[in-house]
């Protein structure tokens, strides 16, 4: 800030003894011995008002220009001001790194997404070669299956589960997940019936298997069986009493049933 705390009084004082010479001389030329003609008194009154008017315009002057400097060096920059662009400035600045981040995370995404793409596409086409070629096993029609139900083409992925399953000579616990994988192409292809029909196989082939219950009690449920449902997911927790799928579930159908005691219940058949 440019401070003038002392230019505006100086420029006071200063037209106060123009203003007091002004005084003096026109008391000097009242209190004047008339010793001149009239022509010379006259010549002396012209002069002595051209005086004053000099003066008087001067001190005007003079005035009015330290006004001016004064009203123009006189400046300071509001506080508020400052702080209210600092933290506009902040919040700009806080916008630009979200956006960063955000595109970043949906680069990463994109990146990975199309990454786990190609791999599948890959395992594809190569688990494609060696069923066209005969020698595919059990096993890599299985995977052949669970790569298609990734990729969401259920039609091919019950295919070659199917297949799977025909040709499966392995431990009945990993046919098990055979039927669990098959369950879920049936379920997602909306044949409802089916899919719980691979997953009561599932479970019966090992019974601590959590996912293909957990899988059982999501169908019985889509299917407006709630008992059945309840009685699925109560079985995970026999298994696994803190699994989070299961467990909160549990209590809301606990609830439903208990609220639909006496009426009959409409399973939705497709």
């Amino acid at each position: 800030m440019v401070s003038t705390s002392n230019s505006f009084p100086d420029t006071i004082l200063k037209a106060a003894e123009i203003w007091k010479d002004i005084d003096v001389a026109a008391i000097c030329i009242d209190e004047s011995p008339r010793k001149s003609s009239t022509v010379n008194d006259g010549e002396n009154w012209r002069w002595s008002l051209g005086g004053v008017t000099a003066l008087s315009s001067a001190a005007i002057s003079l005035l009015a220009s330290s006004e001016v400097a004064f009203a123009g060096t006189d400046f300071k920059i509001d506080p508020v001001y400052e702080v209210g662009e600092l933290f506009e400035l902040g919040i700009q600045l806080s916008y630009l790194l979200l956006l960063l981040a955000l595109l970043g995370a949906g680069t990463f995404f994109v990146i990975r997404q199309v990454l786990v793409r190609r791999e599948l596409d890959l395992s594809a086409k190569e688990l494609q070669e060696q069923v066209r070629s005969g020698d595919a096993s059990a096993t890599e029609l299985f995977e052949l299956g669970a790569v298609m139900l990734r990729r969401k083409f259920y039609p091919a992925a019950t295919k070659y589960l199917l297949q799977a399953i025909e040709k499966w000579d392995g431990d009945d616990q990993d046919l098990a997940q055979v039927y669990n994988a098959l369950g879920v192409s049936y379920v997602r292809d909306g044949k409802l019936e089916k899919g719980i029909a691979q997953f009561e196989k599932a479970v019966k082939l090992q019974p601590g298997y959590v996912t293909a219950w957990n899988n059982l009690g999501d169908a019985y449920e889509k299917k407006k069986d709630l008992k059945s449902a309840l009685k699925a997911f109560e079985e995970v927790l026999l298994f696994d009493p803190n699994n989070k799928v299961a467990r909160p579930r549990v209590e809301s159908l606990r609830d439903r049933v208990n609220m639909y005691k006496g009426v009959p219940v409409k399973s939705k058949e497709r």
